[in-house]
């Protein structure tokens, strides 16, 4: 089976087994500046291009691999070797990314790309999806206002964390009464 045939296939799998799944690469804002923005960012990803998601302002960037996603906070690099691979991106915030001014820069950036890496990481180990939606969630809405939490897909956190969107959806329409609907231990 050929890598075309393997797609199809593992797409058609998702599909039957969770028919209500959807994919972010498909079109998730509303706003044609918005889509025009992101193909922008995409294109200069796909070319090797490095940039610096600004530290000066409350933004990021989740960037869709084929099987997961990462998110690049303020000061994190995006670009490069490391996202040529990307499928999809998602602007949070007004995100403003920078060219980087030097080598220092470019390595001070990449160490906090891995520093937003290893938060992730460390959210993921948990092995209840409810409560790595929650945590998500919970770290998202601190940083950001709660509107631009509200507008990301579920797919982006479910990709973000490794469950299902099913499984987000649940979390983000119960809320604080999962504890009623599941035990923990």
């Amino acid at each position: 089976m050929d890598s075309k045939q393997l797609q199809c296939y593992q797409a058609a799998i998702v599909s039957s087994y969770y028919p209500n799944t959807s994919f972010p690469n498909k079109n998730t804002m509303r706003d044609e500046n918005q889509k025009s923005h992101r193909t922008d960012i995409l294109a200069s990803l796909h070319s090797g291009k490095c940039l610096i998601v600004n530290s000066r302002r409350r933004n990021g960037l989740l960037v869709f691999k084929r099987y997961y996603a990462e998110f690049a906070g303020p000061g994190a690099i995006v670009g490069g070797n490391y996202d040529r691979d990307c499928q999809s991106v998602i602007p949070i915030g007004n995100l403003s990314l920078l060219d980087p001014d030097s080598y220092e820069d470019c390595q001070k950036a990449y160490l906090i790309r891995r520093q937003w890496v290893r938060l992730i990481k460390q959210i993921t180990e948990n092995s209840v999806p409810v409560q790595r939606v929650q945590k998500i969630l919970e770290q998202f809405e601190q940083y950001f206002p709660s509107e631009v939490v509200a507008a990301l897909p579920d797919d982006a956190f479910a990709m973000l964390v490794g469950v299902l969107p099913q499984t987000v959806a649940t979390v983000r329409r119960l809320g604080g009464d999962l504890d009623d609907y599941f035990d923990y231990e």
